[in-house]
């Protein structure tokens, strides 16, 4: 994909739905783009895409081998050094005159958000499934806090529900 042809997203986004839709399809054309760009392949010679990633996780192509799998690892990793930058952008020093770089801070929580939407999509989710899933997510979260929820009480039994 020629760089004049990336989609932006900035004329498709009007609802907040249509703006997470614009995000995961600006996300996948920048990883396409980028895998072109730097002839990154599948590990048996077949051009990568975002698409080829999320098919196989769809698939059920989940061994450590597999796409899913390998592109996972490389998004979590991305993020943690994305947050480890973050981190050290934050001031921890209380008695200290400093002042926070908001505008950085910023630009390193949305490269923690290009890495996420790339997992995600990694991970077979679209647009559409990460609000359902963020929807059950959110009610097991505040039916944990209305039930005392802690350590001691703490069990996966309320995500093991989530579809």
């Amino acid at each position: 994909m020629e760089e004049s042809s990336k989609s932006t997203g900035s004329d498709d986004a009007k609802s907040p739905a249509d703006m997470l839709r614009a995000l995961f399809a600006m996300q996948s054309d920048l990883n396409d783009y980028v895998f072109s760009k730097n002839e990154i392949r599948a590990s048996n010679g077949s051009e990568l895409t975002m698409g080829a990633i999320s098919e196989a996780a769809l698939n059920g192509r989940l061994g450590v081998n597999d796409l899913p799998n390998q592109w996972l690892q490389r998004y979590a990793e991305a993020m943690c050094s994305e947050l480890n930058e973050l981190q050290s952008d934050l001031l921890w020093k209380w008695w200290s005159k400093d002042r926070i770089d908001l505008q950085n801070i910023r630009v390193e929580l949305i490269d923690i958000l290009h890495f996420l939407i790339s997992a995600m999509i990694s991970a077979g989710l679209t647009p559409e499934r990460v609000f359902e899933i963020y929807q059950q997510k959110h009610a097991v979260n505040f039916n944990r806090q209305n039930s005392g929820y802690s350590q001691a009480t703490k069990t996966e039994d309320d995500n093991r529900n989530i579809k």
